[in-house]
C-alpha cells in the first residue's frame, strides 16, 4: 500500500495523469506533454480508503508497457462507470499527443450520449463517431485488428517510434457473438498497443464470465467499488482476491473545462488534417523510373505519408466512393503525383469519364488555358461507350505490340524489354475510367465487347506495364459482369473506398463505416478483412493556384514534338470548317464527303466515298433538324475536293423550313465558283427525268426528300413514268457517270417508299441515322439484330459495301446542339 500511495502522490503534480478533474479550469495545462515513457503510462482512477480517515489516490497502469485494459462490470446507465470513463478520457486527451492516440467509442447502451461532452472533437474530425450498433461496433474491432497487426509488424521491423495506441473506449452491445475476438484482442493488445476501457464487462449471459488478459477489472456494489487482480497476477493481494480496501471511483470532470478541452483538440485536429496538395508533389519533379513500377504518395496515414504503387504486386486499382466523397479529388492527387514523379517517356495516361463532368477537362488544352498534361495521351470527357471501347482497343493493341518487341528481344518483362530495346518508347500506361460501369452497363454486344477487352487488359496488362484505375460509386449490379466478375476483379488487390463506397470491399469488411470526406480505407488485400488502413488525402481542388503552376511548369519540361493528347468532348459540337481547309489544301484522289467526327481514339473525320459503285449514295433519317446540317456541310466538303466548273450541285429545299440552310449552301458553293441552281418541289421530277437519261457529274442535294414523295409518285399521262420511278434510276445508274444523290429523309417509312420497298434496299449505300428507332432502322437495313439507341448529338454511320457501321458526332451549324434535342425537328 505504502508504494501505490507513494506513486499516487507523484501523480498528483502537476500534469494530466494524477489531476484531479473535477477542479479542472479554463486554465487547461499543457496539451500532449505526457507520453507513456520506457514504462506504463500511470492514470488516477479514484480514491482507495484504508479507513473513514485514511485514503490514498489510486493509480493503475494503462499504456505502454506493462499497460493493460480498465474494467468496470457496471454498465454506462451507471454514474460510477459513465464517471470513471469520461475522466479517463479527459486524462488520455490531454497528456497524449494526437498523433499518437486514436480514440474510438463504443456505446450499446445509451447510443452514444454518454459520450456527448466529446461531441465537438468529433464533429472536427479529431475522434471517430461513437459506434453504437453491432455493425459500426464491428467494425471498430475490424480496425482494432488491423492496429495490432500493423504495430506488431513495425515493432518487428525495429520501426515503433511514433507508432499510435489506440484505445477502445464504452460498452459493447450485449451479445456473446464476438466474445472470442474480444479476448483475442485483449491478450495481444498491450504488445499492439491497443488497450480496452469498458464498462459493463463481463457481459451478462449464461455460461463462465469471460475474462480478458491484462485486464483491471472494478466491482461496483453501491457507492464504493472493489478491484481484482489481473488474471494470473497477485498484483494487490497475496492470495489473488484483490485489492482489500474499497475504492471510490473518479467522479465526472469539470464539463466546461471538458469543451475547452475539446475546442482546442478539434483546433489541432482541423490543422493538422489540412493537407495541402502541396504535400503530396516531390521537391525534384520527373525524376523517377518506371521500369520496375510507377507509385506516388496519395495521402497520410496518422503522420506517415502513404505512398500506393502500380507494380507486379497492385498492377491495377479499385476506386470507389459515394457522389461527393472526394473520389474526383483524390483521382487528381493520383494523376498530378504521377505526372510529377515521371516524365512522358516514363508514363502515358489515357483517361476516361462517363459521368456528366469534367473530370480530366483540365488536363487538356483550351481556348482559355493552352497548357495540358503531357503525359495524357488520349482524353474522354462525357464519354460515349463506342468511345472506351475504341481506348481499350488501342491498349490492347499496344499490349500485343510490347508483347511481339518482348519475344524479339528474348525478355519476359518491361525492365528487361526497355534494358534490351532502349531506342523504343515503351513508358509504363495508366487507364483511368471513372464511372467505369457505364462501359460495362446494359444489355447487348457492346458492353460483351467492353467486358471482353478490359478482361484481357486486367489479366495481361502488369506483363506489358499496362495498368488500370477503374473507379465508380460501386461495383455491383453491373449485368455484363455476372460472368466476369471474379476473373476481372481478382486483377485487382489494391482497393480504395472512400466514404459511402459499396461493393469494393469483402462483405465481412465494416471498414467503410463512419469514413469522413477526406478518409479512405486502402486495403491491398482484395478487401478482405484485416488489411485496412485508413488514410488522409488532400483536396486538390482547393489549391487551383498550386495545380495550375505544376501544370505549366509540366508542360514547359514536354519533350520537343510531343503532340498534344487526344481529347473527345462527348457533350461538344462537331463543326465542318476546320475540315474544308484539310481538304481544300489535300485535294484527295478519292473523292469523300464528310458528315461529322468519328467516336474513336483520334475523333477522325467521319466519311462516305463517292465512286462508281452502284448505290454510293447518302441518306440521312431522322426528323431531327440536324439532317439539313449534315447535308450541308456533306455538300460543302465535296465542294472543296472539286476544281471550280467540273462538277453541278442542285440544291432542293423540299422541307419549308430548310429554305435557309439551302440559300447559305447555294451561296457558300456560288461564292467558291461551282456550278450550282435550286429544284423547286414541282421541278423535281423534271430533273430527276434528266438525270435519269444521262446526266454527267452532278450532286442532288434533297433536303426534306419526304415532302416531296406526293410529286414524285404522280406519273406522266403519257409515258406512265413517275418522278420516283425516275429517282430509282439515277440511284442505279448514276454513280458510274458522276451523279450521286444526298437526301435527307425525316421518315423510314417515306424512304422505304421511295425506294419500292425492300427491293429497292441496295439503291442507297450509305445511310446516316440521327432520331430513328433501332426498329425502324432495321426495317431499311433487313438486320433485326442491329443495335442503335438514338441520342442528342449522335448519329450511327452505315455502309453496306464496307460492311461498318461507326458511332459519330454529326457536323452542325455552330449553337445547333444548344437548341435541339433528339426528338426536335424542323
Amino acid at each position: 500500500m505504502a508504494e501505490v500511495a507513494a506513486t499516487g502522490r507523484l501523480l498528483t503534480q502537476p500534469g494530466w495523469r494524477g489531476l484531479d478533474v473535477r477542479r479542472l479550469g479554463m486554465d487547461l495545462p499543457p496539451l500532449g506533454e505526457q507520453p507513456p515513457g520506457d514504462g506504463p503510462m500511470l492514470l488516477h482512477a479514484g480514491i482507495g480508503w484504508l479507513s473513514p480517515d485514511s485514503w490514498f489516490p489510486l493509480v493503475l497502469p494503462l499504456l505502454g508497457e506493462g499497460g493493460g485494459h480498465w474494467l468496470v462490470d457496471a454498465g454506462l446507465r451507471t454514474r460510477a462507470a459513465s464517471s470513471l470513463l469520461r475522466a479517463v478520457l479527459v486524462r488520455l486527451l490531454g497528456a497524449m499527443p494526437q498523433g499518437l492516440l486514436d480514440v474510438r467509442l463504443v456505446d450499446g447502451a445509451t447510443a452514444g450520449s454518454v459520450f456527448t461532452p466529446f461531441h465537438p472533437l468529433i464533429s472536427a474530425g479529431g475522434m471517430a463517431p461513437v459506434a453504437i450498433d453491432a455493425q459500426s461496433v464491428a467494425a471498430v474491432m475490424d480496425e482494432a485488428e488491423e492496429h495490432v497487426r500493423r504495430t506488431q509488424a513495425l515493432a518487428a521491423q525495429g520501426r515503433l517510434d511514433g507508432a499510435p495506441w489506440m484505445v477502445v473506449c464504452g460498452q459493447l452491445p450485449e451479445s456473446r457473438a464476438d466474445l472470442a475476438r474480444v479476448q483475442a484482442l485483449a491478450h495481444a493488445g498491450p504488445g499492439g498497443r491497443l488497450h480496452f476501457v469498458l464498462a459493463g464487462w463481463p457481459p451478462p449471459g449464461p455460461g463462465e464470465r469471460p475474462v480478458l488478459d491484462h485486464g483491471f477489472t472494478f466491482a461496483v456494489d453501491g457507492q464504493y467499488a472493489r478491484l481484482a487482480d489481473p488474471p494470473g497476477k497477485a498484483m494487490f493481494s497475496a492470495d489473488g482476491s484483490g485489492m482489500p480496501v474499497p475504492v471510490s471511483l473518479d467522479d465526472d470532470p469539470n464539463l466546461q473545462a471538458v469543451a475547452e478541452l475539446c475546442r482546442r483538440l478539434a483546433a489541432n485536429a482541423r490543422s493538422a488534417a489540412a493537407l495541402t496538395f502541396a504535400d503530396l508533389v516531390p521537391g525534384e519533379l520527373q525524376s523517377a523510373s518506371s521500369a520496375r513500377g510507377l507509385s506516388t504518395a496519395v495521402g497520410f496515414e496518422g503522420r506517415d505519408e502513404v505512398a500506393l504503387a502500380f507494380d507486379d504486386v497492385t498492377p491495377h486499382w479499385l476506386v470507389a466512393g459515394r457522389s461527393g466523397s472526394g473520389k474526383t479529388v483524390f483521382l487528381l492527387d493520383v494523376l498530378y503525383g504521377l505526372a510529377a514523379r515521371y516524365h512522358p517517356r516514363e508514363l502515358a495516361l489515357y483517361l476516361l469519364d462517363f459521368k456528366e463532368g469534367v473530370s480530366f477537362a483540365e488536363f487538356s488544352p483550351s481556348d482559355r488555358d493552352p497548357t495540358y498534361i503531357p503525359h495524357a495521351r488520349a482524353i474522354g470527357i462525357e464519354s460515349d461507350r463506342e468511345y472506351g471501347i475504341a481506348v481499350l482497343r488501342s491498349l490492347n493493341t499496344e499490349m500485343t505490340a510490347r508483347s511481339g518487341a518482348m519475344k524479339r528481344h528474348g525478355v519476359t518483362t518491361l525492365a528487361a524489354l526497355r534494358a534490351a530495346d532502349s531506342q523504343g518508347h515503351w513508358p509504363r500506361i495508366v487507364a483511368v475510367i471513372d464511372e467505369f460501369h457505364v462501359l460495362l452497363s446494359g444489355p447487348g454486344k457492346q458492353a460483351a465487347v467492353a467486358v471482353g477487352l478490359l478482361e484481357d487488359l486486367a489479366r495481361k496488362g502488369r506483363s506489358y506495364g499496362i495498368h488500370l484505375l477503374l473507379a465508380s460509386q460501386t461495383i455491383s449490379g453491373v449485368d455484363a459482369l455476372v460472368t466476369k466478375k471474379e476473373s476481372i476483379f481478382a486483377q485487382f488487390p489494391l482497393r480504395i473506398a472512400l466514404a459511402g463506397a459499396a461493393g469494393i470491399l469483402d462483405p465481412a469488411n465494416t471498414g467503410v463505416e463512419g469514413l469522413q470526406v477526406g478518409q479512405m480505407i486502402v486495403n491491398d488485400a482484395a478487401g478482405a478483412p484485416g488489411r485496412n488502413r485508413v488514410v488522409r488525402f488532400p483536396d486538390a481542388h482547393a489549391a487551383p493556384d498550386a495545380i495550375a503552376a505544376l501544370r505549366t511548369r509540366l508542360w514547359t519540361m514536354r519533350p520537343e514534338g510531343l503532340a498534344p493528347p487526344h481529347v473527345f468532348q462527348g457533350f461538344a459540337e462537331q463543326h465542318v470548317d476546320p475540315v474544308l481547309a484539310l481538304l481544300a489544301s489535300e485535294q484527295p484522289a478519292v473523292v469523300r464527303l464528310a458528315v461529322g467526327r468519328a467516336v474513336d481514339l483520334a475523333s477522325s473525320v467521319a466519311t462516305v466515298t463517292l465512286d462508281a459503285s452502284p448505290g454510293r449514295h447518302l441518306a440521312v433519317l431522322g426528323a431531327s433538324a440536324v439532317g439539313a446540317d449534315v447535308l450541308h456541310a456533306a455538300t460543302l466538303t465535296l465542294a472543296a475536293q472539286h476544281l471550280a466548273g467540273t462538277v453541278r450541285f442542285l440544291i432542293a429545299p423540299l422541307a419549308a423550313a430548310a429554305q435557309d440552310t439551302a440559300a447559305d449552301l447555294t451561296m457558300r458553293l456560288a461564292a467558291s465558283g461551282h456550278a450550282c441552281a435550286q429544284v423547286t418541289a414541282d421541278g423535281l421530277p423534271g430533273v430527276l427525268a434528266g438525270l435519269a437519261d444521262g446526266g454527267k457529274d452532278t450532286y442532288l442535294v434533297l433536303l426534306g426528300a419526304d415532302a416531296a414523295s406526293a410529286t414524285l409518285t404522280a406519273r406522266d399521262p403519257a409515258t406512265r413514268r413517275s418522278g420516283a420511278d425516275d429517282l430509282r434510276a439515277v440511284l442505279a445508274s448514276g454513280p458510274g457517270r458522276g451523279v450521286h444523290v444526298l437526301g435527307w429523309w425525316r421518315s423510314t417509312r417515306r424512304l422505304a417508299d421511295d425506294l419500292g420497298g425492300s427491293a429497292g434496299r441496295d439503291l442507297i449505300s450509305c445511310l446516316l441515322a440521327l432520331n430513328v428507332t433501332g426498329p425502324d432502322l432495321a426495317t431499311l437495313t433487313g438486320d433485326p439484330m442491329l443495335e442503335w439507341q438514338p441520342r442528342p448529338n449522335r448519329a450511327l454511320l452505315l455502309d453496306a459495301h464496307n460492311h461498318t457501321r461507326q458511332l459519330i458526332v454529326p457536323f452542325v451549324w455552330p449553337g445547333r446542339h444548344d437548341d435541339l434535342t433528339a426528338g426536335e425537328s424542323l
